[in-house]
C-alpha cells in the first residue's frame, strides 16, 4: 500500500500538506458522516499515523524507496529566498485559518443539536367508580430509547453496532404506575412529564399522554358534580310505597319511595354526588316501574285478580291533557 497515494500527495510533500490531506479524507470517510467509509478511514488513519511520524516516515521511504528531490536555500537568489518565505507566510496563515474553519464545521457536524424525545400517547380504560373515587392503574407503554451501546450514532469503528442492528435504537415495554385523580371526566387528558420517549443527544424526554375512556353505564350520567342514576322499582314499591335500598360506588343508600308513585319522578339526595374543591354533588335518581321478568304463577294470578277489580281507565283522558 503506497502510503502516499492513499493521502493524495507526494514523497516531496511537507508535513503540512499531508495534515491538510488527512483532514479532508477523515471528514469524507469518517464512519459518523459515511457509514460505509470504515474500510477507507483505516487506510487513511494507517497512512497518516506514518507519514506524520519523522521516524516512521524516514524509515518507510527507506524501505521502499522514496526519496524527496532536495535543493539547497543557500544556493537561491536573494529575491526567490524572500519570495519563498511570504509564500510559507501566507501559506502558514492559510493553514491555521483552514484549520479553525474546519474544526467549528466538524464541531458542528460532530455534536450534533439536543434533541426532545417523541410524546407517547394511549388509551386508559377506567370504571366509573374509578374515575368518581380515582384509582392508581399501571399502564404498559412501548418505550424506543437511545441504544446503550452505540448512543444513536448507529456505528462503531465503522461497523453496524450489534446491539441495535444499526438502527441507534431499540424499543421496549415499560410498566407506569400512574394515578388518576377523583371525579375525571370521560375524554380527559392526562400529562406524565418525562415518561415518553428518550431524548436525543443530550435532549429532555417527551411526555406521556393518557386519553381517559369511562367504561359506559347505561343506569348512570354525570351532570357537573350530580350523579344521574335511572333506579326500577316494582309496581307495587310504585303503589304502596316504601324503603329501598340503592347501590352506590361507596356502598348502598336508602331512599324512601311514597305510596302511588310513578315511572318517571326524580328524587334528590343531597350531597351524595361527586366532590372536588371542597364542592358536593348530589344524586338525582328517577324512578322507572318495571315488571320481572320471572313471574311466578302465584303473581300472575294476582295480577289477573287485580285487573278485574281495577275500576278506573288510566288512558281516557290522554287526549284533554
Amino acid at each position: 500500500m503506497n502510503y502516499y497515494e492513499v493521502l493524495g500527495v507526494t514523497p516531496d510533500s511537507e508535513i503540512a500538506e499531508i495534515k491538510a490531506a488527512y483532514r479532508k479524507l477523515a471528514r469524507k470517510y469518517h464512519p459518523d458522516v459515511n457509514p460505509d467509509g470504515g474500510k477507507k478511514f483505516k487506510e487513511v488513519s494507517k497512512a497518516y499515523d506514518t507519514l506524520s511520524n519523522e521516524s516512521k516516515r524516514k524509515q518507510y521511504d527507506t524501505i521502499n524507496g522514496f526519496f524527496k528531490s532536495t535543493i539547497k536555500e543557500e544556493s537561491k537568489p536573494e529575491e526567490e529566498k524572500t519570495s519563498k518565505k511570504s509564500k510559507t507566510s501566507e501559506k502558514s496563515f492559510s493553514e491555521i485559518f483552514d484549520k479553525f474553519f474546519e474544526n467549528k464545521h466538524t464541531e458542528k457536524e460532530t455534536k450534533p443539536q439536543p434533541q426532545k424525545g417523541e410524546d407517547i400517547n394511549t388509551d386508559v380504560t377506567i370504571s366509573m367508580s374509578d374515575a368518581a373515587h380515582g384509582a392508581v392503574k399501571i399502564v404498559n407503554v412501548v418505550h424506543t430509547e437511545l441504544c446503550p451501546r452505540c448512543k444513536g450514532r448507529k456505528f462503531i469503528n465503522g461497523n453496524k453496532c450489534t446491539v441495535c442492528n444499526g438502527a441507534g435504537e431499540y424499543t421496549q415495554h415499560k410498566r407506569i404506575n400512574v394515578k388518576i385523580p377523583a371525579n375525571i371526566k370521560n375524554g380527559a387528558r392526562l400529562r406524565i412529564k418525562g415518561e415518553g420517549g428518550d431524548g436525543k443527544f443530550g435532549g429532555i424526554n417527551g411526555d406521556l399522554y393518557l386519553h381517559i375512556q369511562i367504561q359506559g353505564n347505561s343506569k348512570i350520567k354525570y351532570d357537573g358534580l350530580n350523579i344521574l342514576y335511572d333506579i326500577p322499582i316494582t309496581p307495587y314499591e310504585a303503589v304502596l310505597g316504601g324503603e329501598i335500598s340503592i347501590p352506590t360506588f361507596d356502598g348502598h343508600v336508602k331512599l324512601k319511595i311514597p305510596a302511588q308513585t310513578s315511572s318517571g319522578q326524580k328524587f334528590r339526595l343531597s350531597g351524595q354526588g361527586l366532590k372536588k374543591n371542597g364542592k358536593i354533588g348530589d344524586l338525582i335518581i328517577t324512578v322507572t316501574i318495571e315488571i320481572s321478568r320471572r313471574l311466578s304463577d302465584d303473581e300472575v294470578k294476582l295480577y289477573e285478580k287485580l285487573k278485574k277489580l281495577s275500576a278506573g281507565n288510566i288512558r281516557e283522558n290522554l287526549l284533554n291533557d
